[in-house]
């Protein structure tokens, strides 16, 4: 496997950067804050994206997309991490799209993806309700009634939610028979259908998140996507592509905060010396560097290995996930110490660095999380 990236995939990662050093960052997200009508992201840079393509990059050429690799689009999420942009970017172009793409249901690839290359829907995953990430409890049931079926259920940290236009949720159909466990299926719903309840939760980095009421909404046949494997083998790879994706944005955060701490430690003075000259400030400093160039290693192989569909993603996703989130963890937390007290004011960018790398390290699971999954996938 090739760790090293190519021309085309070193263009887009470039070009990601000087697009979004212009248009993204912590003023910008300062500001979004700021507004008290806000949307959770910013609403310009999304339509900028849309401009450049973004959303179009994994969708099959047959739909009007360009079929790009992941490889690529990881060099853009590592710079979405490295400048705090905030889009729909991961939810919609990216986890809806491999979604679909996977599903043997024509009808919905040929209606909704068409409209994720043009920019002009979005889309939330309705996966976890429980506060901490458990893909394994899933309590909304999808019932057959009259000839139909009727979604109940309740979904916690739907991302973009706030925003969706329609909703991709994780259910239950029950089995008819007492000693079998009940189906899981994607349910694909408006989110202007009735019985469904939306409410926005703020977090710490200015982005939202929704909770999600499901009470009797009426659900079609046609509504369930359909796939050519197991729906459970579907969740994994899903939760597995959204964690890799993750990890480059995590590598990206980790990446300047490490940048912003350089060069404090080269410009700030005590004892009559730049504080970059003592001896235990360049210790941390050499050690978080060298976690930073096994964490470039570890999500190129990660990103690499989605491209090439192999069969141990799930172990690889993890391993990427655990690492960099504690990367990330180490890299804010000792931009922090390093800055000192005044890395915790408002004037400094460090701490936008810390709180977007808490939110991130938490959606679909911790560090704590992913080390465990992989060391049961490893056999342990």
């Amino acid at each position: 496997m090739n760790l090293v990236l190519n021309e085309e995939e070193t263009m887009i990662k470039d070009a990601a950067n000087d697009f979004l050093v212009e248009n993204a960052g912590p003023d910008h997200l300062r500001n979004l804050r700021d507004d008290p009508d806000s949307k959770g992201f910013s609403v310009s840079l999304w339509g900028q994206m849309i401009d450049l393509g973004w959303p179009s990059l994994l969708v099959p050429e047959e739909f009007g997309g360009l079929d790009f690799s992941h490889v690529g689009m990881g060099q853009i999420m590592q710079q979405v991490g490295c400048h705090l942009a905030t889009s729909p970017l991961l939810i919609t172009g990216i986890l809806g799209v491999t979604l679909l793409k996977s599903s043997s249901s024509n009808h919905w690839k040929a209606k909704i993806l068409p409209l994720i290359a043009q920019g002009k829907t979005k889309m939330a995953i309705a996966i976890d309700e429980t506060s901490r990430h458990d893909p394994q409890v899933i309590q909304t049931k999808l019932t057959p009634k009259a000839g139909e079926y009727v979604l109940n259920g309740t979904k916690l940290n739907v991302v973009d939610g706030q925003v969706a236009d329609s909703f991709i949720v994780i259910a239950k159909i029950p089995s008819e028979k007492p000693k079998e466990t009940d189906d899981i299926c994607f349910v694909i719903v408006d989110s202007n259908q009735k019985g469904i309840s939306v409410k926005n939760n703020l977090l710490i980095d200015s982005r939202k998140t929704s909770s999600l009421i499901f009470s009797d909404v009426k659900v079609t046949d046609k509504q369930i996507l359909k796939f050519n494997e197991s729906s459970e083998s579907i969740l994994q790879k899903l939760l597995s592509t959204a964690n890799i994706y993750l990890s480059a944005e995590l590598l990206g955060i980790a990446e300047k905060a490490f940048e912003l701490t350089m060069q404090y430690l080269k410009t700030r003075s005590q004892f009559g010396v730049k504080i970059g000259s003592f001896q235990a400030l360049q210790h941390r400093a050499a050690n978080l560097w060298a976690e930073i160039e096994l964490g470039k290693s570890i999500v190129l192989k990660a990103l690499r290995s989605l491209d090439e569909m192999d069969q141990d993603i799930n172990k690889i996703a993890s391993m990427a996930k655990a690492k960099t989130s504690k990367i990330a963890e180490n890299a804010t937390n000792e931009g922090i110490q390093m800055h000192g007290g005044i890395g915790m004011t408002d004037e400094f960018y460090i701490g936008f660095y810390l709180k977007r790398a808490k939110v991130s390290q938490l959606l679909f699971g911790d560090w704590k999380y992913h080390l465990d999954r992989a060391a049961y996938l490893s056999g342990y």
